[in-house]
C-alpha cells in the first residue's frame, strides 16, 4: 500500500484505514444471520417517515436512501409512489433488500456501493433519507457526507435521518470527535444531541427534530426513542 499523503483523499483514506484496523465489525456478517435479534431487521418502515407522508411534510418524488440495509424504508417510499435509489455497501444487505422488494412486487433500484463512491448529478433528488447510516460516519468523512446530501438534493428538497441518541439504549457513544481518533473507534456508533445535529446541519432549514416514538414490536411500524428523527429542507 502506498502510504504517501499527496491529496485530501489520501488523508481521508489513511484515517479510514486506521479506524478499520481497530474494528472487527463486518456488515456482510451482520446481515448474513437474518434471525439475529436486531430491532430494525423487521420489515416495517420508520414511524417518522410514515408520519411525514401522513402530514404532507413529504410527498412522492425521487428518493435517495443512504445505507438502506435490508430495504424496509426504500420499499415504503416506492409503495408511496416514489422513484427510489437505495444504496448500501453490504452485498448481504442488498441481496436481502432485493428479495423483500421482489416478494412485494415493488420496483427499487438497489445499488451496492459505498455512499462516498456514488456518482450523482447535482440536484437529482427530491428526498434524501438516512436511517441509521449517519452515526456510523467517522467525523473526517462528515464534510463529504454533507456535500453528498447537498449535491444530491434539488433546491427546496428534503433531507431526513434517524441517528443514535447520545447514551441511548441501542448505542450512541458519548465521545467527542477527537476521541474517535484517540480511541481509534466509533464505539459502535456516535451519539448525538439535538444541538449537535443543528450545528452539523446548520446550512439546512430545520423542519423538525424529535425523538422517534416508541412503537410496539407487534405493530406495522418501527420506532424507538433511542433514536433521533430529524427533517431538514435544503435552502
Amino acid at each position: 500500500m502506498n502510504e504517501m499523503i499527496k491529496s485530501y483523499d489520501d488523508l481521508l483514506n489513511m484515517l479510514d484505514q486506521f479506524l478499520k484496523e481497530e474494528s472487527k465489525f463486518d456488515w456482510n456478517h451482520f446481515y448474513s444471520d437474518r434471525e439475529r435479534k436486531v430491532p430494525f431487521f423487521r420489515n416495517d418502515p420508520d414511524e417518522n417517515v410514515v408520519e411525514y407522508f401522513e402530514t404532507e411534510k413529504l410527498s412522492k418524488g425521487k428518493v435517495l436512501e443512504l445505507g438502506c440495509g435490508p430495504g424496509r424504508n426504500a420499499i415504503f417510499f416506492a409503495e408511496k409512489g416514489c422513484v427510489v435509489d437505495a444504496v448500501d455497501q453490504s452485498e448481504e444487505g442488498i441481496t436481502w433488500a432485493k428479495e423483500r422488494a421482489s416478494e412485494k412486487n415493488i420496483d427499487v433500484n438497489f445499488i451496492e456501493t459505498n455512499i462516498f463512491d456514488l456518482e450523482i448529478e447535482e440536484g437529482t433528488y427530491d428526498i434524501v433519507y438516512d436511517s441509521g447510516c449517519f452515526h456510523h460516519i467517522a467525523p473526517h468523512r462528515r464534510m463529504d457526507y454533507l456535500d453528498l446530501v447537498n449535491r444530491a438534493l434539488k433546491p427546496g428538497g428534503s433531507f431526513a435521518l434517524t441517528c443514535f441518541v447520545q447514551g441511548g439504549e441501542l448505542g450512541g457513544a458519548e465521545i467527542s470527535d477527537w476521541d474517535v481518533y484517540r480511541l481509534k473507534s466509533l464505539k459502535g456508533g456516535l451519539g448525538f444531541t439535538e444541538e449537535k445535529l443543528k450545528r452539523i446541519f446548520q446550512d439546512f432549514e430545520v423542519v423538525e427534530i424529535r425523538k422517534m416514538r416508541d412503537v410496539s414490536q407487534d405493530g406495522p411500524l418501527f420506532g424507538t426513542s433511542a433514536l433521533w428523527t430529524a427533517l431538514f429542507k435544503k435552502q
